[in-house]
């Protein structure tokens, strides 16, 4: 066999009871895609045939319809009486099962990254009504770092709206929900809960719940309190110990209500510190401060990431100057925390606070790319520059966001201007 459907076959990347996956050349877009190829004996398989069709099915119905940058893209599937093929996002990293180990933990503050991201992920899915059900370190994927993940791996999803019925006694043990351990009904929190486990195992290398066999750990996560994670890797702080508790807890109800709820006790615990020094200002940090700001409240979560991911990122001391007036500029900045002055002709016009924009006439302004004022650092601070051509890379979206924003603070300022025209 050469090829998937219309897609050539690199080499094989691996497979399952049910399907393998193969490394294949997208000739359309031309990129790599993973190809996974459901076994036809598993189809026909007089016993479990109609589940792993419907399993299948449900990954494949989710096709261009989970956009996000934290979760593997779906772009193409097929499935017929004897066959079927999905066609994934390549993801080249492999899987969190490695950084659960022991001997080859991350730093904290790189599993808090990285479940925040999850929760982020968690939370447009289940906007969109899709529960995943199957949350575990294999099927959270990365790519060039190891906190560039995607969520991967729908076929066990409850997509509402989409089916009216919920598959029972399929999953993974060890991360699933005391209600889904008891076969009942599940919405989203069911998610939270499994990535709760999946933190807890990369805190600390071990499994919160262990047994010798598969009865044993099923009393023990619906009966028993696990010890916290402090207590088999104490470096870890009482502030995730709280959290990992919280989406741990075994009634729903009492648990993060939304993967938004989640994603704010990170970020809370994360500028509180986390007891070792920080490795750098992460995408975490980036997210949830534009996030905060309203020059960027119209942006989508997806949009936003694209921000983080396009922009650079920079601390500037009391008096740099960032822009010059009279250069060329292919930049536009947005000022995060500090202050900066405005001068033309070195005549101050204004100092700009945390969360406004400067530089942006020259991007609005193709034919003129001359700044027209000076900006410099009256204090320490950290900007945030974008850079024309990187902002071309971004989506129609993104960059009709940044458009509008623009526009938005020229009207504010053209109205302070007649304000002040008019009460003088």
């Amino acid at each position: 066999m050469d090829r998937v459907a219309n897609y050539p076959i690199v080499r094989k990347l691996g497979e399952g009871a049910t399907s393998e996956v193969f490394l294949c050349q997208d000739p359309f877009r031309n990129r790599e895609v993973a190809v996974k190829r459901i076994f036809p004996e598993a189809l026909r398989d007089p016993v479990r045939g109609r589940l792993f069709r419907k399993l299948f099915f449900t990954e494949a119905s989710l096709a261009g319809k989970l956009e996000h940058p934290h979760i593997a893209q779906i772009y193409d599937a097929g499935i017929g009486e004897d066959s079927g093929y999905i066609v994934m996002e390549y993801v080249a990293g492999g899987t969190m099962e490695g950084y659960c180990a022991p001997g080859n933990l991350l730093a904290l503050e790189q599993v808090v990254e990285i479940v925040f991201k999850c929760t982020r992920a968690l939370a447009y899915a289940h906007m969109l009504g899709v529960t995943h059900r199957d949350i575990k370190p294999g099927n959270i994927l990365y790519a060039g770092s190891p906190t560039d993940v995607r969520i991967s791996d729908f076929g066990l999803a409850l997509n509402i709206g989409a089916e009216t019925t919920q598959i029972t006694g399929v999953g993974s043990p060890a991360y699933m929900s005391p209600e889904q351990i008891r076969e009942e009904l599940v919405d989203h929190r069911t998610d939270l809960y499994s990535l709760g486990v999946v933190m807890y195992q990369m805190l600390t290398g071990v499994l919160p719940f262990r047994g010798s066999n598969k009865y044993a750990m099923i009393y023990q996560i619906t009966q028993h309190e696990p010890p916290p994670p402090s207590a088999e890797r104490r470096q870890v702080p009482a502030s995730l110990d709280r959290i990992v508790r919280r989406a741990m807890h075994k009634e729903a109800a009492k648990r993060y209500q939304s993967g938004d709820e989640f994603a704010e006790d990170l970020i809370a615990a994360l500028r509180a510190g986390l007891g070792e020094p920080r490795r750098e200002f992460g995408d975490a940090d980036k997210f949830a401060l534009l996030r905060s700001m309203r020059f960027f409240a119209a942006f989508t979560d997806q949009e936003l990431w694209e921000v983080v991911k396009h922009g650079i990122w920079e601390q500037v001391g009391t008096g740099t100057v960032v822009l010059r007036e009279g250069e060329a500029g292919d930049f536009f900045c947005v000022l995060i925390d500090g202050e900066m002055r405005v001068s033309k002709n070195k005549k101050l016009l204004t100092v700009l606070g945390p969360g406004e924009p400067f530089g942006e006439m020259t991007y609005l302004s193709a034919s003129d790319p001359q700044r027209s004022a000076t900006v410099a650092a009256s204090a320490a601070s950290r900007i945030l520059r974008m850079r024309v051509a990187d902002l071309e890379q971004a989506s129609v979206s993104c960059r009709s966001k940044f458009d509008r924003a623009f526009i938005g603070i020229l009207v504010e300022r053209l109205n302070l201007a007649n304000t002040r025209l008019t009460s003088g």
